[in-house]
């Protein structure tokens, strides 16, 4: 790579993203369609591909980085937060993403997620949620629900699982969204949002292991039922759902209650507030779970907040600033000793 940076062509298409490396996912998997949204998104709004870099951990997920045309690093288990925190922080003006799923993200990595979270590195992470581990042939992942049968469980798991959603607003990430593999349209929009967001963006993705978890969404994707599965959230709209849009969500005190919006009920509504720098709120959609409520659907929480990236670039040019950054003088200050 030359010191300049090209400028990126005056316009990008989605093959402009399109690595040369064959694609390989199990026919039917939903990476298939992330990968497109994704590369299409980065088309649209004119990413240049020599500023952007994508980082894995392990896992069917993680071989994102070898299908797109841009700087990519497959790295180890549960690592890839770690390392798009550095790469980061040496060149701030990268466009840095995290691709990563249930198992690599919220076991080995979930210590390096949730940091890398509450320091608000300008980061961008993709959770693919399958609620299973594929690649290493269908053992129970962190996501995988009570009872839940796997090569691991043969007596089904006793383990409770995370809420990918509920960590991230704990950990306190400044952004905060849900969406599927199969509602392209959602998806694309979700990206395009996370793709501008200043500081950690956390995106889940749900989709079907198509092998060894090939049912765990049918509840949001079944057209019979998917309607009264699922509450699109919009800033400044109404909580309502289902397929005549005549049931909705109510808060009392802080608890989230069903109403039928049919009989009158469409005064007493939530109407969303993503922008709530306040993480209650949000906290409390994504505890709102099947099958007693609709999942919550599209960007839960979007705060500003200074990113921890901006904030060490401004220190370091602070220290320089004021004359002291004197490397020579460090090595040689106090607290300095000789080994005979």
């Amino acid at each position: 790579m030359t010191d300049t940076i090209a400028e990126p062509p005056a316009s990008l298409t989605r093959k402009d993203f399109v690595s040369d490396q064959e694609v390989r996912w199990c026919p039917g998997c939903g990476d298939y369609a992330i990968l497109a949204q994704m590369q299409k998104v980065l088309a649209e709004i004119g990413v240049p591909r020599e500023q952007t870099v994508f980082v894995s951990g392990i896992g069917c997920s993680s071989r994102f980085p070898y299908y797109m045309d841009t700087y990519g690093v497959h790295s180890i288990h549960g690592r890839a937060p770690t390392l798009a925190t550095g790469i980061k922080a040496v060149n701030p003006d990268l466009t840095v993403w995290v691709v990563t799923g249930d198992g690599d993200g919220l076991s080995i990595g979930g210590n390096h997620l949730v940091h890398c979270m509450r320091r608000n590195v300008d980061v961008k992470i993709l959770l693919f949620n399958n609620r299973v581990y594929g690649l290493t042939k269908g053992q129970y992942s962190p996501t995988s629900l009570q009872g839940h049968r796997t090569k691991s469980t043969p007596m089904g798991s006793i383990d409770y699982p995370f809420n990918p959603m509920s960590v991230a607003i704990g950990a306190e990430a400044t952004f905060v969204a849900r969406t599927q593999d199969t509602n392209t349209k959602h998806l694309q929009e979700t990206l395009r949002r996370a793709a501008a967001h200043r500081g950690t963006a956390f995106v889940e993705i749900y989709q079907n292991c198509v092998v060894y978890n090939p049912t765990a969404w049918d509840h949001t994707t079944d057209s019979s039922v998917r309607d009264d599965n699922i509450v699109y959230v919009e800033e400044g709209k109404p909580l309502v759902y289902g397929r005549d849009n005549d049931k909705g969500i109510r808060i009392n005190g802080m608890i989230p209650e069903i109403v039928d919006v049919a009989n009158g009920a469409s005064d007493e509504l939530a109407v969303h507030q993503e922008s709530l720098d306040n993480s209650s709120y949000a906290y409390m959609l994504s505890r709102m779970q099947h099958p007693e409520f609709p999942l919550p659907f599209g960007v839960l929480r979007d705060v500003s907040r200074p990113a921890y990236t901006d904030m060490l670039v401004d220190q370091v040019k602070d220290a320089v600033d004021s004359g002291d950054a004197d490397l020579n003088a460090l090595l040689h200050s106090s607290d300095t000793w000789v080994v005979e």
